[in-house]
């Protein structure tokens, strides 16, 4: 894992991207919804497959612009306050943060899963459609924080700790600020996606 660089503030903490725990969940919620949706749309349920449709598309762009837009004041809040990480404070890899937010939702995204496919039964593909908008709403929030991190040349780092034993919430009660480091810092780009190495000519 690599380290921060700058001054610490305090003893030193394990710190994961804010940007890739809130991208952590929009590609299962995105796959789940359009594989629950392909096969709710098969099921002719009580509202029949048009009306089912047609909810399930205001279902989505409703989720999608929710889960895009909630939250923002308290990310900016946050990210206004950063400190400047440690040079002790160790970065946490994309991959671990990815793998530990997944494992401790696991069991919610099954649920939502299985609700999904349940409710194509009364409105076909309309839960799926819901999941979908909802993966889709994370992707354009770490789009949002990827923006903010390029045009202020830094990345928004939150406390392990913090985001409690599921990783949860970035902008949650529990986290109390955020810490930032250089554009270059860790594995991740700005957004949260997987950082692109390019080979050196020599």
């Amino acid at each position: 894992m690599a380290q921060a660089g700058g001054r610490g503030q305090g003893r030193a903490q394990g710190l994961a991207r804010v940007a890739v725990v809130v991208r952590a969940g929009a590609a299962p919620m995105w796959w789940l919804g359009v594989f629950a949706a392909g096969i709710g749309v098969l099921v002719p349920g009580i509202t029949g497959r048009r009306i089912g449709v047609m909810a399930g598309a205001a279902l989505f762009i409703v989720a999608l612009a929710v889960v895009a837009l909630r939250g923002r004041k308290r990310y900016d809040g946050l990210a206004r306050g950063a400190s400047r990480a440690g040079k002790h404070d160790v970065l946490q890899d994309r991959a671990v943060t990815t793998r530990t937010w997944r494992r401790g939702h696991r069991w919610w995204l099954v649920l939502a899963f299985a609700a999904a496919l349940g409710s194509a039964f009364a409105v076909p593909a309309a839960g799926g459609m819901l999941l979908a908008g909802c993966g889709a709403g994370l992707r354009l929030k770490a789009a949002w924080l990827g923006r903010r991190e390029r045009a202020e040349e830094a990345l928004l780092w939150v406390r392990v700790d913090w985001l409690g034993r599921h990783a949860g919430r970035p902008a949650g009660k529990g986290v109390k600020g955020y810490r930032s480091t250089g554009i270059a810092a860790g594995d991740a780009a700005p957004g949260g996606a997987r950082r692109r190495r390019t080979a050196e000519l020599v």
